[in-house]
């Protein structure tokens, strides 16, 4: 079996220093290295340096991608922090969509050696690269979860995720991602049409996440800024704020308005599938 470990970084690869926990190098590929059968065509990428995942994006994301396809015949694992793997998540599952790959997403609450979840989501994320169904997937508290709609619903527990259904997305347009400037914004009760107007300014598109099943409040400032932007050529995406159950436009007469603007259904999308989803179509 070939395996391919890229380790971007996060609380997996962490250990003590005087300052507190610190990403240490060495320390997630020898865990991996010691736990495979014998035989194993091991190798790592590595990224130096390690990342917070709090600083992952689109040129990571390219990164990974580009590391994924140089090597088409081993099985993949990519060890990350737990902030922003729902978006990394996301954009693997669309990138990689009909080019049947496996790909192990794998991260912990607790660092390696801290009697915490590490060691344990680790050997599910080998044990996961023993399958042949393509698909990008999470190896996290006991589960393998599908990575293209993960929720980190809790930011303290070892059970921190949830997988939200998706719809199988088509090959997407691109495959990598480009520096457009696209954003998640949300509605709140009050929100300024101006302030709504000066961040759409500065954007290529947005994903708005919107109120329940896809309602939003009849203010006309708001909606004639909404309505523009999309008549500008600025792709404005809705989500909804639930975590499940998704959109249903229509359903309630409150949303009127806000649909007549020419914002796109995203559906059951979480926001960082939709986000996505205006990256690569």
């Amino acid at each position: 079996m070939k395996l391919l470990l890229i380790h971007t970084g996060g609380t997996i690869g962490m250990a003590e220093t005087s300052e507190g926990l610190a990403p240490r190098m060495g320390l997630v590929e020898e865990a991996v290295a010691e736990r495979l059968p014998a035989g194993t065509d091991f190798s790592a990428e590595v990224f130096d340096p390690l990342l917070d995942s709090a600083d992952v994006g689109p040129r990571h994301w390219n990164r990974m991608l580009d590391t994924i396809r140089s090597h088409p015949d081993a099985a993949v694992i990519i060890t990350h922090g737990t902030d922003t793997m729902a978006f990394t998540g996301a954009a693997l599952s669309q990138a990689l969509a009909g080019e049947n790959r496996r790909v192990i997403l794998c991260g912990s609450m607790l660092p390696l050696g801290h009697n915490g979840d590490a060691e344990g989501n680790l050997d599910l994320a080998i044990s996961a690269t023993g399958s042949r169904e393509p698909g990008v997937f999470l190896a996290f508290a006991g589960k393998l979860l599908a990575a293209d709609g993960l929720v980190k619903h809790d930011s303290h527990e070892a059970d921190a995720f949830r997988a939200q259904p998706q719809t199988i997305p088509a090959p997407p347009k691109q495959r990598t991602f480009d520096d457009r400037k696209l954003a998640i914004l949300t509605l709140s009760p009050g929100i300024p049409a101006e302030a709504v107007k000066a961040m759409l300014g500065t954007l290529d598109g947005a994903v708005l996440r919107i109120f329940g099943a896809g309602t939003a409040m009849n203010d006309a400032n708001l909606l004639t800024v909404l309505a523009e932007a999309v008549k500008s050529g600025k792709r404005l995406r809705a989500v909804s704020q639930c975590e499940a159950g998704g959109l249903s436009p229509g359903a309630y007469a409150a949303g009127a308005g806000l649909w007549s603007t020419g914002i796109e259904n995203s559906g059951t999308e979480t926001p960082e599938a939709a986000l996505i989803h205006l990256w690569l179509n």
